[in-house]
């Protein structure tokens, strides 16, 4: 499950350091310089190069193929690239880092499909993703603290979904359930989350819920945002916000979305006339 976390050590068995002290101090919290990427002679990433500025919200936009997964899978340990640099922060080389340790280090991921406890409540569900010792029967004994009350209630009204705290996750409609695994990840307190289309398959009105979700949380954590969804990706990047748009594993465009909506490269590979 993306939203629960295991307990994670570096090489030599001691744990991480904390996330608060990923070092930020030139703005910047993500780099990736030339990451290459090949699967079976097709080159997925093909010198792929960009930074994320601490606690900016950058929608990527592109193709089908274009890289957007494969780049993400690199920034969380899932694939290994062939060459380049992948920072988080200033010192953390996230190439030589397992999955585990990346996301304890703060890094949380949402994938398209919701992966929730659907047989436990939405309150349930937070209280799990917050719990230290993720062993079930540990987790499912462990007694809140209040501080852990408050950040569930906290989670509970951020998301909306305080009035169906104590409904199933499983009947929950398919928008609340990505809002549910946004609040997952949310209790484990990220430095930088990862989001792939989590507009996909909900209806209207919910993306903007959505939208006001995550345009919430600026200022604090960074966000990087794949999705297909303009009116969506409109909603986050507003006038000012900067896109990145891939194709064939690498920067196609970069700058606002208006700059990246009337450039000719995004346009003929991607936008369509």
């Amino acid at each position: 499950m993306s939203a629960i976390l295991g307990t994670a050590s570096d090489a030599s068995g001691a744990h991480l350091r904390d996330r608060d002290a990923i070092d930020v101090t030139h703005g910047q919290i993500l780099y990736l310089e030339d990451v290459e990427v090949s699967f079976d002679g097709f080159r997925a990433l093909r010198g792929l190069s960009l930074m994320l500025a601490n606690n900016e919200l950058r929608c990527i936009i592109g193709p089908n193929g274009a890289g957007k997964t494969t780049m993400m899978d690199v920034i969380t340990g899932k694939t290994r690239p062939d060459k380049g640099t992948v920072f988080l922060g200033q010192t953390l080389d996230l190439t030589k880092m397992d999955e585990a340790s990346i996301a304890q280090a703060g890094i949380g991921r949402k994938f398209q499909k919701p992966t929730v406890f659907e047989n436990h409540t939405v309150w349930q569900n937070l209280d799990l993703a917050r719990a230290t010792d993720k062993r079930w029967f540990r987790a499912l004994r462990a007694k809140p603290s209040p501080a852990a009350l408050r950040a569930i209630d906290d989670t509970l009204q951020r998301t909306a979904l305080t009035g169906v705290a104590h409904r199933a996750a499983g009947e929950l409609s398919h928008g609340q359930k990505q809002r549910l695994e946004i609040g997952m990840l949310l209790m484990q307190e990220p430095r930088l989350l990862l989001l792939d289309e989590p507009a996909a398959g909900i209806s209207d009105d919910e993306t903007m819920q959505l939208a006001e979700l995550l345009n919430s949380l600026r200022g604090t954590c960074s966000m990087m945002v794949v999705e297909h969804d303009m009116a969506f990706v409109a909603a986050l990047a507003g006038e000012q916000g900067r896109v990145t748009v891939l194709a064939e594993g690498s920067v196609l465009a970069e700058g606002t979305l208006a700059q990246v909506q009337s450039d000719e490269r995004v346009i003929e590979s991607y936008l369509g006339r």
